[in-house]
């Protein structure tokens, strides 16, 4: 039996979760289609130990009022704009909207003023044409968090965000893979990720979204 003098201090397990939590974001994957869960979970656990344990259920009640929440989570609504079963990059990007508003987030950068005004500026309107995951990185620069792996394989999710948490971060979500009625195959068709999609904002969860025309294209059918 453990001694209270052999337990991790309260600022040990906060460290230790923050970590755990910003590798799960950047690697949601890891997790398969539990990554929600697992990002809940340690969620939750962090807000014990801040005394703050009503701080997800509150976030879920904006989510749901902006139209970010589903029965079936975070998860559902992207299942609904992304051709893809579960789009863990885009939950987890959502996810550290959160994150950041709580101190969590560890970006690898962040922008500065002028740049991040630049890149909302503009973000919209360049998405209206076809991109790829390195078309992204040329015009805007290493972004702050990429949520996915290197593998251009794979889907992933680009965030672009300051330091101050009050403003929205810009999100590329990129896919990869084959048409819904097309026969899946190794490795995909295509050798980097498309562009399907720009988000940011504080409005309405779909309204938030610009969809390049590759995105449009590929709405899963309702």
């Amino acid at each position: 039996m453990p001694t209270s003098s052999s337990l991790a201090a309260p600022d040990e397990i906060r460290a230790y979760l923050i970590d755990q939590l910003n590798l799960a974001l950047r690697r949601p994957g890891m997790f398969g289609r539990e990554s929600e869960l697992a990002l809940r979970m340690l969620m939750d656990h962090l807000l014990f130990v801040e005394c703050q344990p009503e701080a997800l259920a509150e976030q879920q009640r904006i989510w749901e009022e902006r139209g970010a929440w589903s029965s079936t989570g975070v998860a559902g609504v992207f299942r609904d704009l992304i051709p893809e079963r579960y789009y863990e990059y885009g939950i987890a990007s959502v996810y550290a909207e959160f994150a950041h508003r709580r101190g969590w987030l560890k970006p690898d950068r962040v922008l500065g003023s002028d740049e991040y005004e630049v890149l909302r500026g503009v973000a919209r309107q360049w998405a209206g044409k076809d991109r790829v995951w390195t078309d992204i990185v040329d015009e805007f620069g290493t972004p702050s968090m990429l949520f996915g792996s290197n593998n251009p394989y794979y889907g992933k999710t680009l965030g672009y965000l300051t330091e101050n948490s009050e403003e929205p971060m810009v999100s590329f979500h990129l896919w990869n893979g084959s048409a819904p009625q097309a026969e899946q195959s190794w490795p995909p068709e295509h050798e980097e990720p498309l562009l399907l999609a720009v988000r940011f904002g504080r409005g309405p969860f779909r309204q938030t979204f610009t969809f390049t025309p590759e995105g449009r294209r590929r709405l899963p059918v309702e």
